[in-house]
C-alpha cells in the first residue's frame, strides 16, 4: 500500500510539474504573440540619414522608357516623396513640381546638380531601367528594375547609399486578366507598390505589409 501510495504521489507531482511547464510555455507563446501584434514584424531602415534633412526625390528613366511612358518617373518620385514625408521623422521634402520643373528646364548629369540648385541636403535618385505593366497582351503583371542612389550634396557626387532592386514584380505570384480592371487603375496600384519597395529602405517597417499583394491587385 505504501508503495502504491508513493507511486501515486510521484505521478501527481510529475503531472503537476508538467502542467506548470505547459503553463509557462503557453504564457511565453501568448506573450510572444502579443508582442508580435504590438510591434509587428519590424524591419529596420537600411539608411536613416534622411531624418531632419531637406530632401529632393527624382526619378531618371532610361531614354527608351522616357519616350514610351513619360509620366512614370514623375508618378514614382511623387509616391516615394509621399511615403517619406509620412514615415521619416522631421524630413523636409522639396515640392515635386519644383524638382520636375528644374530637371525639365536644365541640363544636368548627376543628382548633386539638382541638390545644389534646389538647396537640398540630400537627393534620393531613382535610376529606372525597366517599367512594364503586361505579361503578354492580355495579362497584367507589373515589372520594374531600378537602382536607388542617395547623395549628400555637401559630400559631392559619391553616393552615401546605393541599393539595386533587380526586379520588382506585382502581383508577385500570378498575373491577372487585363479585362478585370482598367489599365490606369492597375498602373496606379503598381506604382504604389513600387514606391513602397523603394521608400521602405529609409524607415522601419512591417515586413508583412506586402504579403497579400496578389489579392490586393484584384481590388
Amino acid at each position: 500500500m505504501d508503495r502504491l501510495r508513493n507511486q501515486s504521489v510521484g505521478l501527481m507531482v510529475a503531472l503537476a510539474f508538467a502542467g506548470i511547464l505547459m503553463t509557462i510555455a503557453t504564457g511565453c507563446n501568448v506573450l510572444a504573440t502579443a508582442m508580435y501584434v504590438i510591434q509587428g514584424a519590424n524591419n529596420p531602415a537600411e539608411f536613416d540619414g534622411l531624418k531632419g534633412k531637406r530632401v529632393a526625390v527624382i526619378c531618371r528613366p532610361v531614354t527608351s522608357l522616357h519616350y514610351r511612358d513619360s509620366s512614370v518617373s514623375r508618378d514614382l518620385a511623387k509616391q516615394v516623396s509621399l511615403l517619406l514625408q509620412k514615415h521619416v521623422n522631421k524630413i523636409s521634402l522639396i515640392d515635386q513640381r519644383e524638382v520636375f520643373e528644374w530637371a525639365d528646364e536644365n541640363n544636368w548629369e548627376d543628382y548633386v546638380d539638382i541638390g545644389k540648385a534646389l538647396g537640398a541636403d540630400m537627393v534620393v535618385g531613382l535610376d529606372l531601367e525597366e517599367f512594364s505593366l503586361y505579361q503578354g497582351q492580355t495579362l497584367y503583371q507589373g515589372k520594374a528594375n531600378l537602382k536607388i542612389v542617395v547623395c549628400e550634396v555637401a559630400k559631392g557626387k559619391e553616393p552615401v547609399f546605393e541599393q539595386n532592386i533587380p526586379q520588382a514584380i506585382y502581383p508577385p505570384n500570378s498575373a491577372i486578366p487585363a479585362g478585370e480592371k482598367p489599365e490606369a487603375q492597375f498602373r496606379r496600384k503598381f506604382v504604389e507598390y513600387l514606391g513602397r519597395q523603394i521608400a521602405q529602405h529609409f524607415y522601419d517597417h512591417d515586413a508583412t505589409n506586402d504579403f497579400a499583394n496578389d489579392s490586393t491587385a484584384l481590388n
